[in-house]
């Protein structure tokens, strides 16, 4: 089976071809800047094989279901050639973030699925609706194929009450669906999957301690293979400090900055776009500037990155307490499988627990590279272990696809 997967933004269509026979990606690539005159094509056909082949030109993508059609021409063609035509796509497998408190597992696009993700669309009003664009252009583009939506909050839809419930009245909850949700609930479950195996451990009896660390970050417990608690919220902003979020915050900073003369919206900017790393830095998201600009004395990056490693120590505390015992901390994301002095800070930060950071692993084990990064003897093993969402939603769509055609 060769499945399609697509994460639409709302300029840009990401995309992976998939083999599912063995896993291998056929070709990767994105459609940037959708709806300007600039907007082009990357393609990479067969990445990672001796016949790797590029392709980057512009293009006229006035919308989504123009690009897509583009992309489609691309791996049949010559300019790719990776398919002999679209017919060898046997399924379509999105990115959907928000699926509320109805969507809990990967699903076949119908209707309904579709109302269901336009009335979530108010929770995710800068993804929702770019997902159904791309939901709608693959549907043209790729006629007569099942697509399946695999959504962001499903795999955390497993938390109890006691730990997705605000404390707000009940009314908010019921009638307006205050609550957290979570999100990258796909490479949590990926990375889930793939530390019990590398664990040794059957995926009905891990308890983990999950962090996925990039741009957004966000933290999970895991108690037998299943979410029951999640940094991230009713939106992202919630839990980690990240990029360019500001994570967890006193709700009354809001009202306050509002007083000061600020809009709303001018706030929400603000706490999205302009905080985190690159708030408290004054000098930028990325972790690599960060941690050279700190070499050389810049306090506020020194002190974007303590506050980095402090928010994490500090979630990993919480969940070691949640939980009834922890198997391992998986570290995953850009900062977590590339940043050998984030990890290093982490682990020594969480001595007290049971993790003794092993030097050599730690350097050593670098960005798609799996392995233990604490000592034998640690009763807190800490791993690395590389995340890939776009396999997660490509095995997600195969297995949907594959009951459907059984029964």
């Amino acid at each position: 089976m060769k499945v399609f997967v697509v994460n639409s933004g709302s300029s840009s269509i990401k995309f992976q071809l998939f083999s599912m026979t063995n896993e291998i990606v056929l070709a990767k690539g994105i459609v940037e800047r959708v709806g300007s005159q600039e907007a082009c094509l990357e393609i990479t056909s067969h990445p990672d094989q001796p016949d790797e082949k590029e392709v980057r030109r512009c293009i006229e993508a006035p919308n989504h279901t123009a690009g897509m059609k583009y992309v489609i021409d691309a791996l049949v063609d010559g300019e790719c050639g990776v398919l002999e035509n679209v017919e060898q796509i046997e399924a379509i497998g999105h990115r959907v973030v928000h699926g509320g408190e109805q969507m809990k597992a990967p699903a076949l696009i119908d209707d309904e699925v579709i109302r269901i993700i336009q009335r979530n669309s108010d929770l995710a009003p800068l993804h929702n609706p770019p997902n159904l664009s791309g939901i709608a252009a693959a549907m043209e583009a790729i006629p007569d194929k099942p697509n399946v939506a695999v959504f962001d909050t499903a795999f955390l839809s497993s938390m109890p009450p006691e730990a997705f419930r605000y404390a707000v009245p009940d009314e908010w909850y019921r009638e307006h669906g205050i609550r957290k949700y979570g999100f990258h609930g796909t490479s949590h479950k990926y990375v889930t999957r793939r530390a019990a195996e590398h664990l040794g451990k059957d995926i009905s009896v891990v308890n983990l301690i999950t962090a996925h660390l990039g741009n957004g970050c966000s933290i999970t417990a895991v108690r037998g293979g299943k979410p029951v608690d999640h940094s991230m919220g009713m939106t992202p902003l919630e839990g980690l400090m990240m990029g360019t979020r500001s994570g967890d915050l006193d709700p009354a900073v809001v009202f306050h900055m509002i007083e000061k003369g600020m809009s709303p919206q001018e706030v929400d900017n603000v706490l999205n776009k302009k905080s985190g790393l690159l708030g408290v830095s004054g000098y930028s998201n990325d972790m690599r500037d960060l941690l050279a600009k700190a070499e050389e004395g810049h306090e506020g990056a020194e002190l974007a990155v303590r506050m980095f490693v402090y928010r994490i120590v500090k979630y990993i505390g919480a969940y070691y307490a949640v939980l009834p015992s922890v198997d391992a901390v998986v570290l995953t994301g850009g900062i977590g499988e590339n940043s050998i002095p984030v990890r290093a800070a982490v682990c020594r930060r969480i001595k007290s627990l049971g993790t003794s950071l092993d030097e050599y692993r730690n350097n050593k084990t670098i960005r798609g590279e799996a392995g233990p990064i604490s000592t034998d003897d640690s009763t807190l093993p800490v791993w690395i272990v590389p995340t890939n969402e776009e396999l997660m939603i490509a095995r997600d769509t195969r297995q949907l696809v594959e009951e459907a055609i059984r029964t």
